[in-house]
């Protein structure tokens, strides 16, 4: 046991220390040398830079000391902890490495510096750190007084990307902006994994026959549970099971046929999934042998 948290701690911190190589190389090896911004203190910290003759990595970890103890009190001790290892890790590898600029081209300095970036945050935030306190904010306002953290971030940045435009110039301010898409969604695609699932709620008189062709023809697992009458557009309804899965959007479209095939009244409710964990979903079930179909 005691073997099994060390070894989840050093793969923790292992993780970590990728997503400071790679947030740096994305600030070092583009933004910087070519003056432009990413959003939240990050984005604070290459603005100053860019009015006062001030190191990065100090400003860095000067804006981030308020956050960290916001965090303090918002988020559990071992988060900020972590982020402090975490901002001093990223402020020490941005002082002491050496990236010769990479390409000249605005469009491509701001997406792939976002790529880079966004990585770094994504793989930092999945191993419970920050790498910008922007997000602990996020999380304060959305407790005190309930704010959507996304809002948060996006009226922050706003305000941040207006002054760039007014103290820097509109295309500086419009490249940054640019840079700040491309890093939330690598961001958030770092997080919640390249794979993109979806859950299925189905109610139909022949239950029966579409789980076991789900399961046999697209080898998803699934849940059923008992539904009560109620009243449709054929009237009252009798009590059937409602079937319940989660598959990967890929195969959403062979659901459909397989449905229309055997009731093309059957009532589908499809809703997006952001983390699963456990079951049969990542290893759907062996079409070939079906084992677990004559069980039904």
């Amino acid at each position: 046991m005691k073997n099994s948290k060390t070894l989840k701690l050093i793969s923790e911190y292992g993780q970590i220390a990728l997503g400071i190589v790679l947030a740096s190389i994305g600030l070092k090896a583009f933004l910087l040398p070519n003056g432009f911004l990413d959003g939240g203190v990050t984005g604070i910290a290459l603005l100053v830079s860019r009015l006062v003759d001030i190191n990065i990595s100090i400003l860095l970890v000067v804006f981030s000391i308020p956050f960290l103890i916001l965090g303090y009190y918002t988020v559990s001790k071992r988060i900020v902890v972590k982020s402090i290892a975490s901002i001093l890790g990223l402020a020490l590898f941005i002082h002491f490495e050496n990236f010769g600029t990479i390409t000249d081209d605005k469009l491509l300095i701001s997406i792939f510096g976002g790529l880079f970036l966004g990585a770094g945050i994504g793989i930092s935030i999945r191993n419970g750190s920050v790498l910008d306190g922007s997000e602990i904010l996020g999380v304060y306002l959305n407790d005190k007084f309930g704010f959507s953290i996304g809002q948060v971030i996006l009226l922050f940045n706003i305000i941040l990307f207006s002054i760039t435009a007014y103290v820097i110039s509109i295309e500086v301010a419009l490249y940054s902006i640019l840079t700040y898409i491309v890093t939330a969604k690598v961001t958030d695609l770092t997080i919640e994994g390249f794979e993109d699932f979806i859950g299925v709620t189905i109610v139909s008189k022949k239950y029966l026959e579409i789980k076991v062709t789900i399961m046999k023809e697209l080898g998803a697992g699934l849940t059923t549970y008992k539904g009560s009458k109620g009243f449709g557009s054929q009237g009252e309804q009798e009590d059937f099971d409602i079937i319940h899965t989660i598959i990967n959007r890929i195969d959403i479209k062979k659901m459909h046929r397989i449905i229309d095939r055997i009731d093309e009244n059957a009532f589908i409710v499809e809703f997006d999934v952001n983390n699963v964990k456990g079951g049969v979903l990542r290893h759907y079930l062996d079409k070939k042998k079906n084992k677990i179909l004559p069980k039904i």
